[in-house]
């Protein structure tokens, strides 16, 4: 049975239309109940599925993970799982639960409901080298019940960074004055109708305009820089009116406005680079928090003192939050085995972390060593590491030992994600599928549907 990742519910199979389809692309096949493919078909693939991919992480030597709470249209609590792992140097991320949590959010209970999901995938502690979660109190509390390394959402730490950034007298109310503008058109399409006719007289694009997400602050750079686009036209139309003239931006508006998109607008395509799933995240971060500071974020001779203030204030926090020697050394292991970045970006810490990757590399080649013993192994031929021409030498077992142990150390920390928005992918599916037509879904196949939705 094949189920596409945009799941219809189960008894679209019981809609005279579908039925009438599909007796249309194929009059032979006769289609069965609904019961049977929620009853059978669906826990068959699930099954089948997690047998898979329990296979699949049985091989599996490190990998980190991402976690994360959310409540569901109906109110009920679940909390996700992802993990994600490095295998013949491709990156894989997999969802592996979205798990009813009806218990007190509280840390307590989150670290214990943690340690159950890992071991009822076969899962083991010592081998997860980091957990990457928001900035909820419960979930840092229950990472360090656990003992586990914690690794801050990028994401999340950027977006407080900027909230707290623009938290200005005038820029409060140049975002209210935005949002009655934004809200003056969405509701009605006559002021619509009039707007497209403003600008195709004053030369502007056809856009729409652009409604602010609050829990994105992306959304909101968008909306800004959209209004100050369409400014013209927004104003022609306005001021048409007599009720609506008030809402026209004032010239202190526009300047509050252009400044504030000015500090944003280079910042919003981090968030989305850093939250990928199929390619390494972690060792950029880095990198990126270096760019901010020396391009993106440093004051420029035409910024405004406005513009200059957003910009201070968030990169002073970005700074302050990962300024923890855990989470310094973290990052800069990865960015040290990245062949992208090495040393670049570690400064006066080079010599300590050359040191503490050469003992990790050491306690694995001994590890390896010990449960080769007894074993006859050949000496192994690899590629000298040279600039000349590709030759063939045979290498000691020994070497061959610390050639693996580093590269199972790039595997180690390089799988560790940025952001935790592969467990938010979780919740976005899962939004989905519990709507107000599918309210009455039970958690266990909830979380079923969701699992399929992103494994198959």
């Amino acid at each position: 049975m094949h189920i596409c990742k945009d799941m219809a519910p189960v008894y679209t199979v019981e809609k005279k239309g579908f039925r009438d389809l599909i007796k249309t692309l194929d009059p032979r096949y006769v289609m069965l109940s609904r019961k049977h493919f929620s009853k059978v078909a669906l826990p068959t693939t699930y099954r089948e599925c997690r047998l898979r991919i329990e296979q699949e992480l049985s091989n599996v030597e490190y990998f980190g993970t991402t976690t994360d709470l959310w409540t569901s249209r109906t109110t009920q609590p679940y909390m996700s799982l992802t993990v994600h792992f490095i295998k013949d140097w491709s990156l894989y991320s997999r969802c592996l639960q979205t798990s009813y949590f009806p218990e007190d959010h509280t840390g307590e209970m989150i670290a214990q409901s943690l340690k159950e999901a890992l071991q009822s995938w076969g899962l083991q502690e010592e081998h997860q080298v980091c957990v990457t979660t928001d900035n909820a109190t419960n979930n840092i509390r229950a990472l360090q019940l656990n003992d586990w390394t914690r690794l801050q959402c990028f994401g999340h730490r950027l977006h407080l960074a900027i909230e707290r950034g623009v938290k200005v007298p005038q820029v409060d109310r140049a975002f209210e004055v935005c949002k009655k503008v934004v809200s003056a058109f969405t509701n009605t399409w006559k002021r619509q109708r009039e707007l497209a006719n403003a600008q195709t007289q004053l030369g502007l694009p056809a856009h729409k305009l652009i409604t602010e997400t609050p829990t994105r602050w992306a959304s909101k750079q968008k909306m800004i820089e959209r209004v100050l686009e369409q400014e013209k036209a927004l104003t022609q139309v306005l001021q048409a009116d007599k009720k609506t003239r008030h809402l026209a931006l004032t010239w202190q508006d526009v300047d509050v406005l252009e400044s504030v998109n000015k500090a944003l607008s280079p910042l919003v395509e981090f968030t989305d680079a850093l939250s990928g799933e199929q390619y390494v995240s972690v060792s950029y971060v880095k990198p990126v928090l270096h760019l901010f500071s020396e391009q993106v974020l440093k004051p420029q001779d035409d910024d405004t003192q406005l513009t200059k203030g957003i910009k201070k204030s968030i990169l002073d926090y970005l700074n302050e939050k990962y300024a923890e020697q855990s989470t310094q050394e973290l990052l800069d292991m990865a960015s040290l085995l990245d062949p992208r970045f090495k040393t670049t970006y570690i400064h006066e810490r080079v010599d300590n972390m050359k040191v503490k990757a050469a003992a990790e590399m050491e306690s694995l080649a001994a590890k390896q060593s010990k449960s080769a013993e007894g074993v006859s192994v050949p000496q192994v031929e690899a590629a000298e590491e040279s600039e000349l021409p590709a030759k063939k030498q045979k290498k000691s077992l020994g070497s061959f030992f610390k050639i693996t142990s580093r590269n199972r150390l790039a595997k180690k920390y390089r799988c560790i994600p940025a952001t935790s928005a592969p467990s938010e992918r979780a919740f976005s599916t899962s939004g989905n599928i519990v709507t107000c037509h599918r309210s009455s879904l039970k958690p266990e196949m909830v979380d079923q549907l969701v699992f399929l939705a992103h494994n198959l």
